[in-house]
């Protein structure tokens, strides 16, 4: 059975860091690529950055580019994101999901977590 787990999601202040962590278990991790998704209340999740499971290659949200940084230790069966410079819009429950390839998709996804809220308040 496949489990995603998410943790460290919190409340911090504008300004503030944050850093999520994901383990997986029931499927080889290293072959898959991993991505992380939010969803504000009211709006459709949507895509925050993922990592290709090959080369690492990574992608990101413009709205995140600078500010967060994903990472991935296949020895450890997990994943990260590192969030930065948060501000109030980053607020919102943020899922990580594992998949064939690295894209902006949530339908792309195989796997899901069940998610970690994440407040940032002004």
């Amino acid at each position: 059975q496949v489990q995603l787990v998410e943790s460290g999601g919190g409340l911090v202040q504008a300004g503030g860091s944050l850093r999520l962590s994901c383990a997986a278990s029931g499927l080889t991790f290293r072959g898959y690529a991993m991505g992380w998704f939010r969803q504000a209340p009211g709006k459709e999740r949507e895509f925050v950055t993922a990592i290709g499971w090959i080369d690492g290659t990574t992608s990101y949200a413009d709205s995140v580019k600078g500010r967060f940084s994903i990472s991935r230790d296949n020895a450890k069966n997990s994943l990260y994101l590192q969030m930065t410079s948060l501000k109030p819009e980053d607020t919102a429950v943020y899922y990580c999901a594992a998949g064939r390839f690295p894209i902006a998709t949530p339908r792309g996804y195989d796997y899901w977590g069940q998610g970690t809220q994440v407040t940032v308040s002004s």
